[in-house]
């Protein structure tokens, strides 16, 4: 039970961090930003830095949701789902990096 619960409060936090990114409010979590200087980070059109986060937090969100339901009410048909969407979320991370390096 304490594992459900804190599955949910942390993707309680990433959905909040998500939101925020796709606001374009707080700060940047994007290598490409922690990476950057000082200079670039103020050329930097930060946009497609803080909708790629926000789909990558909402993603890790969904994925602790889903272990939280698993660990509470101990559904071992969802670890299949929970594996899915951990891949497909390195696997968009990745991709979108990508493109968005193309189009630099």
């Amino acid at each position: 039970m304490i594992v459900g619960i804190i599955c949910f409060m942390i993707a309680i936090i990433a959905f909040v961090i998500a939101i925020l990114q796709f606001a374009e409010k707080g700060f940047l979590f994007h290598n490409a930003y922690l990476w950057a200087s000082k200079k670039e980070r103020e050329r930097m059109d930060k946009s497609p830095y803080y909708k790629q986060s926000g789909v990558v937090f909402s993603l890790i969100g969904i994925i602790f949701l889903l272990n939280g339901v698993e660990a509470l009410f101990q559904r071992s048909w969802l670890f299949p789902i929970v594996i899915a969407v951990e891949i497909g979320t390195v696997i968009y991370a990745i991709v979108s990096s990508v493109i968005m390096k193309k189009k630099k």
